[in-house]
């Protein structure tokens, strides 16, 4: 029988079990004030700090450069602790090698095709950065940028305040853009993410998180094992740039179907032409529960290995599911083990990707007046 993982926290805490890195003994934690140190230094001299929280049984580092989550350690099923996020140990690679590891993403999280769009009958022309496309806000999105930090303790919850402007033009984007992101680790341990933006001119916006997730923990191998499920019984099949087709296809009867839990390997490798243009998943599901006010539960992953599980509730329409199909063997993680293809798995709350070239998909646009915001709660089990 699968154990409830504040059981198994409150367990090894009365047994008296230190926790320790990867490998270790989980013990029960409160709250504490979130602690500062120098991660490195760019090129320019500008300091990039990491942020430590611990709450509820999760520990979480984050580093000012592009809000990244460098590390996430929960317990497995028998309180061993692993972090389970892709990343680096060091900013020189994050600076020169990411595919993203952990990073918030905006202006627009996703792709907007060719990098154009029109609003209020004005051209826009964004910064190209993949292929033909605009990929994850341009060549110098959010992620490439060093956040304003604030922590703060608020009752039993921990967390960070993050702080970004993008000012008017900037990747081409219309409107200075004020961001504000909050990361919070609950006395349950469940990391929530509260995003905010205002605009001085109509944009558009689009901010996610890309956390590369591996259950059985950081360069433990291949997350094909891994047990999916998405409440969404339609996605939203791409071009050959990955670009949406304006289709919402429906997911039965193809490899698409994870409206049942089932192993992501199970048919990653079939021929169907959406897997063979991706290398895999890289597709945006359509949430049967559309856009609400409150974060709903619309995902959950299972490594059955180690009992690890992480559920993602959001009120956002979508999600892309990314099997990590770029990973190539060139990059190398904390545990000193390469990332090869399938060895981490993004889950990228949104708006639909191209939004602003699809008029039948939910609206992307911001006005000034308006508050952009939306949530995103991750809660983890064993």
């Amino acid at each position: 029988m699968e154990l409830n993982r504040r059981t198994v926290i409150a367990g090894a805490a009365a047994a008296g079990m230190a926790a320790t890195t990867l490998g270790g003994t989980a013990h029960a934690t409160g709250g504490r004030k979130p602690v500062k140190t120098l991660f490195g230094k760019l090129a320019d001299g500008t300091k990039v700090y990491s942020w430590s929280l611990e709450n509820g049984g999760t520990r979480l580092k984050v580093l000012s450069w592009g809000g990244v989550v460098q590390s996430l350690e929960i317990p497995d099923r028998r309180g061993r602790y692993a972090n389970v996020s892709a990343g680096f140990d060091n900013l020189e690679d994050y600076v020169a090698k990411t595919p993203y590891f952990g990073a918030l993403i905006g202006r627009y999280g996703n792709r907007i095709g060719k990098g154009k769009f029109t609003l209020d009958g004005k051209n826009y022309q964004l910064s190209v950065n993949d292929g033909e496309q605009s990929l994850h806000g341009g060549a110098q999105g959010f992620d490439k940028r060093v956040w304003d930090v604030e922590p703060f303790t608020q009752g039993s919850d921990v967390g960070l305040h993050l702080y970004y402007t993008s000012v008017d033009g900037e990747m081409g984007y219309p409107g200075t853009l004020k961001a504000k992101v909050t990361y919070t680790l609950t006395r349950h341990g469940d990391w929530r993410i509260d995003y905010e933006a205002t605009t001085d001119k109509a944009t558009v916006v689009n901010l996610t998180s890309h956390v590369y997730w591996n259950l059985g923990g950081e360069g433990s191998g291949t997350i094909e094992d891994h047990e999916l499920r998405i409440a969404g019984s339609r996605y939203t099949p791409t071009d050959a740039g990955l670009i949406p087709t304006g289709e919402l296809a429906k997911v039965a009867g193809t490899p698409f179907d994870f409206t049942r839990a089932k192993p992501i390997g199970r048919d990653i490798r079939t021929s169907h032409p959406q897997l063979v243009t991706a290398k895999g998943f890289d597709h945006n599901w359509v949430l049967d529960k559309g856009i609400t006010a409150r974060p709903e539960h619309v995902a959950t992953l299972r490594d059955p290995s180690s009992g690890r599980t992480l559920k993602i509730a959001t009120n956002e329409p979508g999600l892309q599911f990314y099997s990590g199909n770029f990973l190539d063997g060139t990059l190398t993680g904390p545990s000193g083990r390469t990332y090869r293809q399938g060895d981490a798995l993004c889950l990228e709350t949104q708006h639909f990707p191209d939004s602003p070239n699809k008029p039948s998909f939910p609206s992307t646009v911001l006005r000034p007046g308006q508050t952009y915001r939306t949530t995103t709660i991750h809660t983890f089990g064993c």
